[in-house]
């Protein structure tokens, strides 16, 4: 690593992380190659430009870019210290993919030199990291690697995975807490140094493994919990109650927590990586399990309700609210909403419209399916029934005034004032579609 304290470094995949990333890496001052697969991507991020929807993220990376600071390619280049960013998907089965993972430590691998340090950022099963390892030591065998040499290793090599809120990317990748876990404690100190150059939160280190397992975990957890609303919120429609007032009252207990329900669980992180660990211990995993499992299903309960209310208007226009699977965020990633969307529009077409201020066009599964893409105002001004599935800003600002006499399915609890007839017509409706 360059005694200037600024070493060069290479982030391997520009997505909803790696952008972020490298761009915040090299505001620090490090000179910052972006890799990736795709020359639309880099071509965009050597305009100045971005790719992806986040808050800040145009001017940071216009500004980084413009300095010399970062720039993108699709060929690898030395570096100090390599960051990998890219994807872990799962099967039909659930069972992790690593492959971007090996993929992206076989193409670093030739260029590495004594004193460089990898670093995987990308939520991965337990032993990814060593499976990586591994990897690079066969493709290296003139290299000394850490925890399979009795020498001083000439790279260093760790686990750091991100905790990061879509919306608030930059901000938390620079003060959220990071647990740094080494392939040994020489790899975890190495590492450690990078990240403090620009992390102000505090720097835990552990090993590898335990590191992985605490990317997991965290989001296991949510899972969990997220879960228990969702079931909360069928009980609570079976028995024609209002869940945001009964979680609003029972919130009022010192040590009671309820989380928000929704129409599921979307993302990469939340409705994925439980599945990591599901899958390395399925005997032992009954709860993350069935978390996953009651997650998921709540997306088929909001479509057999959403059905049993067009169904029972069949003259209204009907608007879909949002697709994203958070708020404020172009990401679409597993998320509930678009799968509840894209079912209703096989059932209704041309009588369904969708609001989605953060997409241009509609994804390809609404294709030759006769919905319309429309704002928030039209579908204000056009459509007689609501099905609320993405708490956006644009989306809770919309005074009573202008939905008091609407059919409204609200799915994320934006809207308490709306009349209590149309909330108790939509609960007798979801009792008689079971």
């Amino acid at each position: 690593m360059k005694s200037d304290n600024k070493p060069s470094v290479c982030v391997v995949g520009l997505g909803y992380i790696g952008l972020p990333t490298a761009a915040v890496i090299a505001r620090a001052g490090c000179k910052v190659l972006g890799l990736d697969v795709s020359q639309k991507v880099v071509d965009t991020i050597n305009r100045g430009e971005i790719h992806i929807e986040e808050v800040d993220l145009d001017g940071l990376v216009q500004g980084v870019v413009s300095r010399g600071l970062l720039s993108a390619s699709i060929e690898v280049a030395p570096a100090d210290v390599f960051v990998i960013a890219v994807p872990t998907p799962f099967d039909k089965d659930h069972a992790p993919d690593i492959s971007y993972v090996l993929a992206a430590g076989r193409t670093i691998a030739p260029v590495l030199k004594a004193g460089d340090v990898v670093i995987l950022e990308s939520t991965s099963p337990v032993g990814t990291t060593e499976k990586m390892r591994d990897m690079i030591a066969e493709m290296r065998p003139d290299l000394k690697i850490p925890g399979l040499t009795r020498e001083t290793p000439d790279i260093s090599i760790a686990y750091c995975p991100e905790r990061v809120l879509p919306g608030r990317i930059l901000e938390e990748l620079t003060n959220n807490d990071r647990s740094i876990g080494g392939i040994t404690p020489r790899c975890a100190r190495k590492a450690l140094a990078f990240y403090k150059r620009f992390v102000r939160g505090e720097c835990v280190t552990t090993d590898a493994r335990a590191a992985e397992m605490t990317k997991l975990v965290e989001n296991a957890y949510r899972d969990v919990n997220i879960a228990f609303a969702n079931e909360l919120s069928i009980v609570a429609d079976r028995m024609g109650l209002d869940v945001w007032e009964v979680i609003r009252l029972a919130n009022r207990h010192p040590r009671v927590n309820i989380l928000s329900p929704g129409p599921g669980v979307g993302g990469h992180c939340i409705a994925v990586d439980p599945w990591f660990i599901v899958h390395s211990a399925p005997e032992e995993t009954p709860l993350i399990r069935t978390a996953r499992g009651v997650n998921d299903g709540k997306m088929h309960h909001v479509i057999a309700k959403a059905e049993a209310l067009v169904e029972a208007h069949p003259n209204a226009r009907v608007a879909c609210l949002g697709l994203a699977f958070k708020a404020n965020i172009d990401d679409f990633r597993e998320s509930p909403a678009r799968f509840v969307a894209s079912r209703l529009a096989r059932k209704f077409g041309s009588r369904m419209s969708v609001v989605e201020p953060y997409a241009d066009e509609l994804p390809l599964e609404f294709t030759d399916s006769g919905v319309t893409h429309i704002d928030v105002d039209e579908a204000l001004e056009t459509c007689d029934i609501l099905i609320v599935l993405v708490d956006h800003d644009v989306f809770r600002v919309v005074p009573l005034a202008e939905r008091a006499d609407k059919l409204v399915y609200d799915t994320r609890g934006i809207w308490p004032d709306q009349p209590r007839v149309v909330r108790e017509e939509a609960a007798k409706l979801a009792l008689a579609a079971g």
